[in-house]
């Protein structure tokens, strides 16, 4: 199954060319306080075949007519793993613009980082450059999406706890700061452009991913290279931090990491997951 939101309020699923329309489902009452994490993702496990039905029994909408946010609108944190791929520690220990003066060795040793939740943007939306003087980068990542909390997880239990898969970036401003400053920029996490739930995923650490800036391929490998694959990320991430329903890992960027202009457009895409397609906005925000 592939789940998206379309249209701001609306929650579907995607089959084919067609999106169809399952908010009705779900409840969407505001209470307060707000429980963390996601409330349409926390029901998503017991509403899954209700959803399939209801999609069999309508027509749907063209997916070209409709335009498809974050699939996930409140996650209660978005995780990162800096240094996941050994090819790509080798280039960030390479580049001083990407490293400034620091060695990077191993992930036990560097551990996770956390990315603002307002960094969080869908592909209708672009990524806005705050610092054009600076260097920006694009990382494509396989994004894994919590669809069951836990806390001090096992390898073995990790997968029970998935909803699904989407497609992630990474954006990235370098610079001295902690990455956890540098990557919270508004508009600095995509996510798109659905779910893709995890029974048609047969094993998330063999996919392709890659991403192509303006037509030219800028990185490509498969996850088979995670160094912590996904399995071990959530057991790692949840001795540190509880999950909850809707909160995002993205797992770590492959080498090649470049920088991104105003105007560029990238389309990033992972085998089962689809293709995102996003720009640079040609304006960028300022201080008002």
């Amino acid at each position: 199954m592939k789940i998206c939101r379309f249209n701001q309020n609306h929650i579907g699923l995607v089959t084919g060319d067609r999106v169809h329309d399952v908010t009705d489902l779900f409840d969407l009452d505001v209470r307060w306080p707000v429980p963390i994490g996601d409330p349409v993702i926390q029901q998503m496990p017991d509403r899954l075949d209700a959803m399939r039905a209801q999609a069999a029994s309508s027509e749907g909408i063209p997916i070209a007519a409709v335009t498809f946010n974050s699939p996930v609108a409140s996650p209660g944190k978005i995780i990162g793993a800096p240094i996941n791929y050994r090819a790509h520690i080798d280039e960030a220990n390479a580049d001083e613009a990407i490293n400034h003066g620091k060695t990077f060795t191993s992930l036990e040793q560097y551990g996770l980082f956390l990315k603002a939740n307002s960094s969080l943007i869908g592909p209708e939306s672009e990524v806005q450059l705050r610092f054009p003087d600076r260097r920006n980068d694009h990382e494509v990542e396989l994004a894994v999406i919590i669809g069951k909390g836990g806390s001090f997880i096992s390898r073995e239990a990790a997968l029970d706890h998935v909803l699904g898969y989407a497609i992630g970036l990474d954006m990235t401003t370098r610079g001295p700061e902690f990455p956890g400053f540098r990557k919270s920029l508004d508009s600095f996490a995509v996510l798109g452009p659905w779910i893709t739930t995890k029974d048609e995923i047969a094993d998330p650490n063999r996919l392709d991913l890659s991403i192509r800036v303006n037509g030219e391929m800028r990185q490509s490998s498969n996850t088979r290279l995670l160094i912590f694959d996904v399995q071990r990320l959530i057991e790692y991430a949840s001795r540190f931090y509880t999950l909850h329903p809707g909160d995002i890992i993205m797992t770590g960027t492959p080498e090649g990491v470049s920088e991104v202009k105003p105007g560029d457009r990238m389309e990033a895409i992972i085998e089962g997951l689809g293709t995102l397609t996003i720009g640079i906005a040609r304006d960028w925000a300022v201080a008002s």
